[in-house]
């Protein structure tokens, strides 16, 4: 589905959308977005592979001794930003892979890992793997140095109607940007808490998906500070309320056809959707580290706020981690409701992929769907139905992931090391620190 952009085509849209600057865009370890601007008198070396960059500063990539590293441009991400620079001239963007000096594919580029599993999905014969992510964000309001605050610009609640506020005309002013790029924006609305949004883009093949979800969050944070807002993909930022999810909605093709699609079973799932299923179950607990790859991502994945808290899964159900939404044979697919948008695209859909193709490869059936609301359920019920919980900090998912062989192997040997050491680092960063409710809770001890 995505669409063929060749080097003439980039060449056109230079000169007939007066672009002054390219921006090489590029993915580090930790889902950042990183880019190289280059002005477009070096045009001929974007379109050769021939922009080079220092990746001894990049976090996960290489040591100082191995520093050059090369910018490989997909022409078919190619889109013209809608915002000036100085002069009036518009900044044309490229999403990149990055490569070694000797032009192989470099090992630590999260964009070259998935492609790597990519192909192991086609020599088993599928298509592609199509995905749709719903990442929620929320608006907050700008002080009067530009700084962030939590002062929301709005009070509204799911799907309100809420025409004239802040949030409504920065979220507008987002689709209508995203639209004039490229994207098919299917919905937009206001999510359940305060200041909270929502803004869904058409499914892809999950190398094109990941590359989107990327360009999506660059243009909601450029759109909302035009407002006067901040935005935040934090997965948690304000206590007692919602926090913010990705919903990754997944399926496979094969022979032009969704391989999920069984009208003769039950839900429709056919027998390799739920080995896939089974797969994504059995290493829950790994892929929640590259899921939810932050301290606060487990401030959300607690009882009380839609967010899954347990191994299992369900038709119409939203309490288990995986939902299989009511839907007609093109779009059968499965939803994994415990990611949040601070997770790397490109090492999720990799560990999912892997976990899903290796379910299929064992062909064992999941667990039983729930049929019941499971934050009502005792643990000793739970346990009995066989139902495990995804780990409650990051520390005890790091804990699961360096025991999980297998999505280990999604991630390679250079990304896996690189993930952990910068997750150990960040939970001992955290684990020292005094936070105000302590003090609140124990000087007067």
């Amino acid at each position: 589905m995505t669409k063929k952009i060749t080097a003439d085509d980039i060449r056109k849209s230079v000169i007939d959308d007066d672009v002054r600057f390219i921006r090489l865009a590029f993915t580090d370890i930790n889902g950042t977005l990183k880019a190289v601007e280059v002005p477009t008198s070096q045009l001929d070396k974007v379109l050769t592979n021939d922009v080079r960059f220092d990746g001894s500063s990049i976090d996960g990539f290489v040591r100082l001794e191995e520093s050059d590293m090369i910018l490989f441009p997909d022409f078919s991400t190619w889109s013209v930003l809608p915002w000036t620079d100085s002069r009036g001239g518009k900044i044309g963007c490229l999403i990149c892979s990055v490569h070694t000096t000797d032009g192989e594919p470099f090992e630590g580029d999260p964009r070259n890992n998935l492609k790597r599993i990519e192909k192991q999905m086609k020599d088993m014969g599928f298509s592609a793997f199509d995905i749709g992510f719903e990442a929620e964000f929320h608006l907050f309001k700008l002080d009067e140095k530009g700084d962030w605050t939590t002062e929301v610009p709005d009070h509204a609640s799911y799907f309100d109607l809420t025409s004239n506020d802040e949030s409504a005309s920065c979220r507008r002013d987002i689709v209508e940007t995203l639209e004039s790029i490229g994207f098919e924006v299917e919905a937009a609305h206001h999510e359940v808490g305060d200041g909270q949004q929502e803004i869904d883009f058409k499914f892809d093949d999950a190398l094109a998906t990941a590359d989107r979800v990327q360009t999506f969050k660059m243009i909601v944070r450029e759109i909302a500070k035009k407002h006067g807002l901040f935005a935040t993909f934090m997965a948690k930022p304000l206590q007692g309320q919602a926090g913010n999810g990705m919903h990754t909605n997944m399926s496979l093709f094969k022979d032009g056809k969704n391989a999920f699609y069984d009208k003769n079973n039950e839900y429709h799932l056919s027998n390799t959707a739920l080995y896939f299923l089974d797969g994504i179950l059995e290493h829950a607990r790994a892929i929640t580290a590259v899921a939810n790859p932050t301290v606060n991502s487990y401030k959300r994945l607690i009882p009380g706020y839609e967010a899954p808290v347990y191994i299992s899964w369900a038709s119409k159900n939203r309490s288990p981690m995986v939902r299989v939404p009511s839907a007609e044979e093109v779009n059968t697919r499965l939803e994994m409701r415990s990611a949040d948008p601070t997770a790397n695209p490109y090492l999720l859909l990799a560990a999912c992929l892997e976990a899903g193709l290796d379910g299929i490869k064992r062909e064992k059936m999941p667990m039983d769907p729930v049929t019941c609301n499971l934050f009502e359920v005792s643990e000793e019920k739970r346990n009995e139905m066989g139902i495990k919980p995804l780990p409650s900090t990051l520390h005890n998912a790091l804990k699961a992931f360096k025991k999980d062989k297998l999505i280990q192997e999604a991630l390679g040997e250079h990304l896996t090391q690189s993930f952990i050491d910068s997750k150990e680092l960040e939970w001992a960063q955290y684990a020292e620190t005094v936070s105000d409710w302590e003090r609140n809770r124990y000087m007067g001890y």
